[in-house]
């Protein structure tokens, strides 16, 4: 199914009832609290920025050189809920928002905000996450639980970076996922595979997305590896990826070290 020219999502009623139980800090308590998390840092209003419309409104001036073809976005019911890409590209989220006019709030690595492309974070609202930090994984959680009580949909790439390879998909992270997951029990979960058809200049970009149904995750009985691995084969199955038992991280590491030569002999 090709979705050529939606109609902006209105703003979907909150939905308690899929939160199991809302934010424990209210928003502003968390907007001072990630001012001293990532103190220097702008990080704007994660979940809530009040510029997401009129950004994804302009982005679709892409669509001049783009050609996206979204599947099974109507697999996804109004309301919150969690979507897990593949990362193969750093536009990959911009192409599924500004195609089909949800709200996403994807986890995002605070390098980001620290860099060129910060104002584009801000301006999406999207939530910054430190690796390796736990309180910054928890702020992060508690951010998104305020982003799905509102109606919102968090968007997460478990990959950690994007793929050295678009074809193959790389070992999945478990310590956002698998808490995201357990702390919203209720919170419908699809994975959403994104492949470059053609991306060579002049030609026109070819993207095609395509997203799952809703996946039957019971986070009350399944241990984190049977979460991990769920998700994992429904993404390979969508994407059509190959499995690469090795995290993205380490792989990219190694080619850095490759392409810089072996070092200087004392």
């Amino acid at each position: 199914m090709a979705l050529r020219n939606p109609t902006p999502e209105p703003s979907p009623e909150p939905a308690p009832s899929l939160v199991s139980d809302p934010a424990t800090r209210d928003y502003g308590t968390l907007q001072e609290e990630g001012a001293h998390l990532y103190r220097g840092v702008r990080i704007g209003r994660p979940g809530r920025a009040r510029s997401y419309w009129p950004t994804i409104a302009a982005m679709r001036v892409l669509r001049l050189r783009w050609s996206v073809d979204v599947e099974g976005a109507d697999r996804v019911a109004p309301g919150p809920a969690i979507l897990i890409g593949n990362h193969v590209r750093f536009l990959d989220p911009v192409c599924v928002v500004m195609t089909v006019w949800w709200r996403v709030s994807a986890f995002t690595k605070v390098e980001w905000f620290e860099h060129r492309g910060a104002l584009f974070f801000r301006l999406m609202g999207q939530i910054p996450l430190r690796r390796g930090d736990p309180d910054s994984t928890e702020w992060a959680m508690q951010m998104s639980r305020h982003a799905l009580a509102g109606g919102g949909r968090i968007g997460l790439y478990p990959e950690g970076t994007r793929s050295p390879n678009p074809d193959q998909l790389y070992k999945l992270h478990k310590r956002v996922m698998v808490p995201l997951l357990q702390a919203n029990p209720d919170v419908p979960v699809h994975v959403v595979t994104t492949r470059y058809v053609n991306h060579r200049f002049p030609r026109r970009i070819q993207v095609e997305i395509k997203v799952s149904d809703r996946l039957p995750l019971d986070v009350h009985r399944m241990s984190a590896d049977q979460m991990t691995d769920l998700v994992r084969d429904h993404l390979l199955e969508l994407g059509g990826q190959e499995y690469v038992d090795r995290y993205a991280q380490e792989v990219k590491a190694e080619l850095r070290a490759a392409r810089s030569g072996p070092a200087a002999v004392d």
